[in-house]
């Protein structure tokens, strides 16, 4: 019996066989190239094969996982055009002589490392890529292809990383869970995993030369442990396990259709989080009651040019007829930070989560602004929208936000373009928003807490940062009473609040965010049942 600890992706319960994924790798050897031409010509023959399977994996992803979790694969085909790579390989193979295979790896270690040494967190993310991109050529060059990884039988994948290139091609039907050494929880390949529904550990510092493929073993994506070739006892303890979580799943979809209300009669709008129109349908299948946050930069990712008003409206009208009468609020632009998009041509930042972001950019670049605003207020007229605007500092903010609005209406109205005017709610993830909530509620029509960003600027830490998770604590007093104060503005003015981010799915807060007065939580659809459930569990408020 082996134990090891990581981070958990996913939380679920899994018992199956191992399978080791990734090994072992032919090596590359340095070879002479007979003429640097053919081989120059090998590697541009290797890339538009790899550019035709991103875009098969790309197709595969939007149908799996959604627009917003399949831009990877559009990332990875923009790489593979990337100027400075491809002369770095072409240049190599001319100036030493040597082969293609060679070229192309050393070239991608040579970029992954630069990219690895960085100190903002989204460059750093762009190693793996750039390693996922050059271990494709290199398996194009030597004849591999882009086979599929292959399971006879559910099982439990253990590698040392999986690319989203790999993890997408999985065949969801025989993947009991997937343990990695490498990896972050905010990697493309957790995201994705989380979408598929696979329980998950990340982070395992385990050796892959001590297992062997067939071995049983038991992934707790609860506890954040795996354990390999475990006792009877330990098997016996995880199947109970397994069987209580299967049994609480069908518990669960027995309170499809029923109302989020505590037993004293209090009833809580529980809504759900997403990143594209495709995770709409996650959200109905989990009986959502609405959007609580449309992510609308998921049209703005991985382009090189900004949508157009057509392409947003599409996008949001979509949204509105799929949800019919129920209330989908969109959040308007939120790029900056830990969210890049190449359009911007955003300038390196010291401390991107204060910088140049989210409604900044919005009111310093108006015209990029307005073409969301047309587009979403045109779509009002399809269903039940709100607009919602994140990263909110000051009344000065919501008064240029208003302003800019009515300036869009005027022009709808010149146009004799059908319109209407939705409500219009901020978003509290900001101290000083918490500060002057009190005046900010006279000016909106609801507020929304985003817990992630107002826990990381109130406790000056970095979400992202792995070495401060034992300083990181979202049960910190001072968000609980800062959550507190803005649910008591809002209803003093008359407006409720609710709570968007990450601690409204955590079920042992629900009873005192019930009791603190909460309107809405907006969770994963995943969270949905399990928050009805806890809900009407409650005791009489």
């Amino acid at each position: 019996m082996i134990k090891f600890w990581g981070k958990s992706v996913y939380k679920g319960i899994a018992l199956g066989p191992v399978v080791l994924l990734g090994s072992p790798k032919h090596p590359i050897k340095r070879k002479k190239a007979l003429s640097p031409a053919s081989e120059t010509q090998r590697v541009k023959n290797a890339v538009e094969q790899s550019k035709e399977q991103l875009a098969a994996l790309h197709e595969k992803a939007l149908k799996e996982v959604g627009k917003a979790h399949a831009a990877i694969f559009e990332i990875h085909q923009m790489m593979l055009e990337d100027e400075d790579y491809l002369d770095a390989i072409y240049h190599m193979i001319r100036t030493e002589g040597v082969n293609a295979e060679y070229a192309v790896a050393v070239t991608g270690d040579n970029f992954s490392d630069i990219f690895a040494g960085m100190d903002d967190d989204y460059m750093k993310a762009r190693a793996a890529d750039v390693k996922d991109i050059s271990d494709r050529l290199v398996r194009n060059l030597s004849g591999q292809g882009d086979a599929a990884p292959s399971l006879s039988q559910p099982s439990i994948l253990v590698a040392e990383d999986l690319s989203p290139s790999e993890t997408v091609q999985l065949d969801k039907k025989n993947i009991l869970a997937f343990v990695t050494v490498h990896g972050s929880t905010n990697s493309h390949t957790a995201i994705l995993a989380r979408m598929m529904n696979i329980p998950a550990l990340v982070g395992v510092p385990l050796k892959l030369d001590q297992l062997f493929c067939g071995m049983s073993a038991i992934v707790d994506g609860f506890s954040g442990s795996v354990i390999f070739d475990p006792t009877d006892e330990q098997a016996k303890a995880a199947k109970e396990k397994l069987q209580a979580e299967l049994a609480n799943q069908q518990l669960l979809l027995k309170l499809k259709g029923k109302e989020n209300v505590t037993l004293g009669g209090r009833k809580i709008n529980i809504y759900a989080n997403i990143g594209s129109v495709s995770d709409i349908g996650y959200a109905l299948e989990n009986d959502a009651g609405g959007i609580g946050l449309f992510r609308s930069e998921f049209l703005y990712l991985g382009k090189t040019s900004f949508p157009t008003e057509e392409e947003q409206l599409q996008a949001y009208r979509q949204a509105a007829q799929m949800l019919a009468d129920k209330n989908v609020i969109i959040r308007t632009l939120d790029i900056g930070a830990d969210k890049q998009a190449d359009s911007f041509h955003l300038d390196k930042e010291e401390n991107p989560a204060m910088g140049y972001r989210a409604i900044r950019i919005c009111l310093k670049q108006p015209e990029i602004f307005k073409i969301q605003l047309r587009a979403i207020l045109r779509a009002c007229v399809y269903g039940n929208l709100s607009i919602m605007y994140p990263m909110i500092t000051s009344v000065w903010e919501v008064k240029e936000i208003f302003r800019i609005v009515k300036e869009v209406q005027e022009e709808l109205d010149k146009a004799q373009l059908p319109y209407r005017l939705p409500q219009q709610g901020i978003m509290i993830e900001t101290p000083a928003a918490v500060m002057i909530c009190d005046e900010l509620a006279k000016m909106v029509d609801f507020f929304s807490i985003g817990t992630n960003d107002l826990t990381q600027y109130t406790l000056a830490i970095d979400r992202q940062n792995e070495k401060l998770d034992d300083f990181y604590q979202p049960h910190h007093p001072a968000i609980l009473k800062m959550i507190q104060m803005v649910v008591e503005s809002a209803h003093r003015h008359g407006k409720w609040a609710g709570i968007c981010g990450e601690l409204g799915a955590d079920l042992s807060l629900t009873e005192e965010f019930v009791r603190m007065g909460v309107d809405e939580l907006s969770v994963a659809p995943s969270m949905i049942l399990k928050l009805r459930k806890r809900v009407r569990e409650i005791q009489d408020i």
